[in-house]
């Protein structure tokens, strides 16, 4: 394959030839004509051209793909999916003949998430296909061959996808996954019964046996965890009505497949092949890390008691800690069909106490915009709250998290998308922020940075952060998210330099019905203190509104200065002041550094424990003027089973002031004069407006914001 990635082979009806995607072509998707005899493919040749696009894409490529070959009947043409000519998502349908360089035409647009994989009729009359049509959920269509106008065969509040005909035309075979997780099923053409294809009798390729596996907290309960099961070849095994996940991204030299996981309510029971199997398992952060290898003989069933062990955590008896995802999806267009139950059910095996799901767009629909609620989700229990929340997702600003909605979601959840009616760079976010507040929401900044925004040097600067802090509309920021959390970091340091109160939250952006997902739920997480007592979501998110957080993927922070905790005020007299500080780090990882961050800069490298995985420290440091500090712990690279770019982990700041003085943040201030500049250069050129007072109203907060950050400077 020489790296490049090969899906989608769909064999010729004579059987001679193959037809697929690869990248092997610069990298780009593309479809491959290969001669196949023998059992081997030959003569491979690329038959889509290379294509970049001017149109102004969001998420996908600037150069045109083309995915999802289906051969006519007689086999002189392919039908495919592609993407040229068109702004969002995968693309229309396209016909071509079977040759290099042929020319190919459109003949239909209809815009169906990765997911249409259409198949031609054994008559070659028709086309079926999977789409959603402006529904939440694919089902089966079809179409004539030529193109033309569509209709629905099948129905459900559920996914039916990748259609096959069978040979005589008179059944379909495709998969649903109505039951939450993916089934075969077929329907008859004619009349539409169903049927489930279930396998009774499994014939293995090589020597297998069961596995019991049992997880058990510290009272010797059974309880909700994750778990990774491993064979001697590297290949990785679930229950069969398990949903297996795999990390969407991991280091090849490290590890010669994605980790692949399932979660269970305590225990498990699945086939695998006879010999070592690796287990691993763990529950959230606040438990070790558990490995154990057990030897499974060939048709015989083994067993596995595993009993967790709690990490030795201070304990305070006036408040407790309660984690929380504040950025999570529980349907997004992925393989899986997810619920409320389902959801939280995976919330207690990370243990997980809070899930903020944010119902948001995919292309044109919003899948969960149904379970929209300002309270609770029925689904919640004593131990685990879900609540849904929005995620106002512009292509231009950049998003923003909405929690606790009390009223309605906002609709349409999005502007900046051009060639729609939502074109227009109006409303700002700054305008969002206020109607979500007019709710008593919570708004921040979701995913921010993937690198450190330099207006001096960046070709484009869109994002609206610094403008909202400076207005007083943000929150909280997902310090880690779905980014790269020291660039996030370092813009959070410059905007606090400024004297700007902004606690850290933590979002993992969890697709948490992909098969393959930045994930799993909780996988970024924020800790907020609250009172004893029962799980509440008000206490909760007062705590993340007044930065009694930290946030982390892994390492657990304690932090106080001078007797005050983590988003507390501490105002010292003139001078220079030794304040005393408590720090303490517990991690199921080791950590390759331990600091207290004061304005931006390390204040102390922390000593570790010769595992790297604890500390406790009191002592004092040197204070003298007005600015915040904080404590952080974070590692050079990837550790398992933290599935994220590191561990790193960073509680909300102490605010100090010292005799009543306020920071001078002059280069701090700069950086963002010159990042605002950018965003009135961009809002003067743009040419989206509806009117000229939706361009006035935003250039008045872009020019409100850069006058606060011109007092700081001076």
């Amino acid at each position: 394959s020489s790296g490049a990635v090969n899906v989608e082979p769909r064999i010729s009806p004579d059987g001679k030839r193959i037809a697929f995607v690869s990248t092997s072509y610069k990298g780009h998707f593309h479809i491959f004509l290969g001669q196949f005899s023998n059992g081997e493919l030959r003569d491979v040749e690329r038959l889509t051209g290379e294509n970049r696009s001017e149109l102004p894409r969001y998420y996908y490529s600037q150069f045109d793909h083309e995915i999802s070959p289906a051969w006519s009947p007689d086999g002189s043409e392919l039908i495919f999916v592609s993407n040229r000519g068109h702004i969002y998502g995968t693309g229309g349908f396209w016909r071509m003949k079977a040759e290099p360089g042929a020319e190919a035409h459109e003949i239909h647009y209809e815009e169906t998430t990765w997911k249409a994989r259409p198949d031609s009729s054994p008559d070659g009359k028709r086309l079926v296909y999977a789409s959603y049509l402006g529904r939440a959920w694919h089902q089966l269509w079809v179409m004539p061959s030529q193109g033309g106008d569509p209709f629905q065969l099948s129905y459900g509040e559920f996914d039916n996808i990748n259609p096959r005909w069978s040979p005589d035309g008179k059944r379909i075979a495709f998969i649903s996954n109505r039951s939450g997780n993916t089934s075969l099923w077929t329907q008859e053409v004619l009349a539409g019964a169903q049927s489930q294809l279930i396998a009774k009798d499994k014939r293995y390729l090589k020597p297998m046996g069961r596995l019991s596996i049992k997880v058990l907290n510290s009272a010797g309960v059974p309880t909700p965890a994750r778990i990774f099961v491993i064979s001697e070849d590297g290949f990785a095994y679930a229950p069969d009505n398990a949903w297996m996940h795999a990390d969407d991204n991991f280091v090849r030299s490290e590890r010669p497949f994605e980790a692949h996981y399932f979660h269970s309510a305590g225990k498990a029971e699945l086939t695998v092949p006879a010999g070592r199997i690796d287990i691993e398992v763990m529950r959230g952060f606040e438990y070790r890390f558990e490995k154990r290898s057990v030897q499974v003989a060939p048709g015989k069933p083994t067993s596995l008691t595993l009993r967790l062990k709690p990490l030795n955590l201070p304990q305070s008896r006036e408040s407790r800690w309660i984690s929380g995802d504040v950025h999570v999806h529980m349907n997004y267009g992925g393989a899986y069909r997810n619920t409320p139950q389902n959801l939280v059910a995976q919330a207690a095996a990370e243990n997980l106490q809070v899930v903020e799901s944010l119902v948001v767009n995919k292309e044109q629909r919003i899948p969960d915009i149904a379970y929209f609620s300002s309270k609770p989700d029925p689904a919640s229990t004593a131990n685990n709250l879900l609540m849904f929340g929005q995620e106002f997702h512009t292509s231009y600003w950049g998003h923003l998290g909405l929690l606790n909605l009390t009223r309605n979601s906002l609709i349409p959840d999005y502007v900046g998308y051009p060639n729609t009616a939502a074109a227009s760079l109006f409303p700002a976010n700054a305008t969002v922020a206020d109607i979500a507040h007019e709710q008593q929401a919570l708004v921040g900044y979701v995913h921010p940075y993937e690198s450190i925004p330099d207006p001096a040097k960046d070709a484009s600067i869109t994002h609206e952060l610094p403008v909202d802090v400076a207005l007083g509309k943000v929150d909280y920021i997902e310090v880690l998210g779905f980014s790269d959390h020291k660039s996030t970091a370092a813009v959070w340091y410059r905007l606090l330099n400024c004297g700007f109160h902004l606690p850290t939250a933590a979002g993992t952006d969890a697709m948490a019905n992909f098969a393959s997902l930045h994930g799993p739920v909780g996988l970024n997480r924020v800790y907020g203190s609250v009172p004893s007592g029962p799980l509440n979501i008000t206490s909760w998110l007062g705590s993340l509104k007044q930065g009694r957080t930290f946030a982390t993927n892994g390492p657990l922070l304690g932090f106080t200065l001078g007797e005050r905790d983590v988003g507390d005020d501490l105002r010292l007299p003139a001078g220079e002041h030794q304040v005393k500080f408590t720090a303490w780090v517990r991690s199921m990882v080791p950590v390759d550094h331990f600091q207290i961050i004061c304005n931006g800069q390390v204040a102390r490298d922390l000593k570790l424990s010769g595992d790297h995985q604890s500390a406790d420290i009191q002592d004092k440091i040197p204070i003298s003027r007005s600015g915040w500090c904080l404590l952080r712990a974070w590692s050079d690279k990837a550790e398992h089973p933290v599935l994220d770019l590191y561990p790193y982990a960073t509680t909300s700041p102490v605010y100090v002031t010292v005799a009543g003085s306020t920071q001078k943040p002059a280069e701090d201030a700069a950086y963002f004069i010159a990042w605002i500049d950018r965003l009135i250069d961009g809002a003067k050129a743009s040419k989206d407006w509806n009117t000229p007072a939706e361009r006035d109203a935003v250039l008045n907060l872009l020019d409100y914001a850069r006058k606060i950050y011109v007092q700081l400077e001076r």
